[in-house]
């Protein structure tokens, strides 16, 4: 074998044995180092970091806030009402070491162990609550009690640490929500019910005042009414007097022609008067100046 294959085959060993030697831990992952195994160094912080070849391993985690989706579970309040909660809970890890040695690095047996620590927490927290509590009155007191119990208790047991707690659904079960249900319509019904009669009674009221408004307003207006027609008739008959006090015969003859008009305006009108009734004095009159 010629030196300069020699060089080559004892560079690319170089660059191998370099290269198993070196591992890199970003901003956002921690380490540890086993040797055959053993747990010889725990928590490598980011950066470039050296380990022995084919005799070092390095397990990496992700260090950064994950999710662990519990799945829902039946809860009991302090009034004994089941209840069925779904939540999920914030977590990352917090020492790595004991995360390992507890879980054996894999994600998915810390999430299931944080999971049923969550339901367990809101069991105990739903147990000493009323029904009104846990869905509004004290929801983030409940939530902030359920994260302080974990942290005292999986920041040991797992190396993790909680960082928030959620309930994103809290549903009654089915046998108990169409009971909720009948009773919700039946008082929906009930309240549509009076609204309802109350609406008629404000309706009569007002048709009643308006009837009544109508009522005064046609008196009124039929007062002044004949009050106009009084005053109308009575300037009437006043310039009918002061006309008849200027020429009493002539108005005398114009009210009687205007009387035959009215009487004969109809061919089938038929009167019976003595000939010489004082309807028909200006007929009967033969004098002419």
């Amino acid at each position: 074998m010629s030196k300069s294959i020699k060089a080559i085959v004892l560079l690319a060993l170089t660059l191998v044995v370099v290269q198993s030697s070196l591992f890199v831990v970003s901003e956002f992952e921690r380490g540890i180092k086993l040797r055959f195994g053993e747990l010889i160094e725990g928590d490598i912080q980011p950066g470039l970091h050296v380990k022995m070849p084919f005799v070092d391993n390095v397990r990496i985690f992700d260090a950064r806030i994950l999710t662990v989706d519990a799945q829902p579970a039946s809860f009991f309040t302090v009034e004994k009402k089941r209840l069925i909660v779904d939540s999920y809970a914030k977590w990352r890890i917090a020492n790595v070491e004991t995360y390992y040695t507890t879980t054996g690095g894999v994600e998915s047996v810390a999430q299931n162990r944080l999971a049923n620590r969550v339901n367990n927490g809101l069991r105990n927290q739903f147990g000493t609550r009323t029904l009104n509590e846990v869905v509004s009155g004290e929801r983030d007191l409940l939530m902030k009690n359920i994260t302080e119990d974990l942290n005292s208790t999986v920041l040991d047991s797992l190396g993790i640490e909680v960082v928030d707690v959620r309930v994103k659904r809290i549903d009654l079960p089915q046998e108990v929500s169409s009971q909720v249900f009948r009773r919700m319509t039946a008082e929906r019904e009930k309240e549509a019910r009076e609204l309802r009669s109350t609406g008629k009674e404000k309706a009569e009221k007002i048709r009643a005042s308006a009837d009544r408004e109508r009522t005064i307003e046609l008196a009124n207006a039929y007062r002044d009414s004949e009050e106009l027609r009084g005053e109308g008739d009575a300037e009437a008959a006043g310039i009918y007097a002061d006309a008849y006090q200027q020429d009493p015969e002539f108005y005398s003859f114009v009210r009687s022609l205007n009387a035959y008009k009215s009487t004969f305006s109809n061919k089938g009108d038929i009167m019976l008067l003595e000939p010489d009734s004082d309807f028909f004095k200006y007929l009967n009159k033969q004098d002419v100046e």
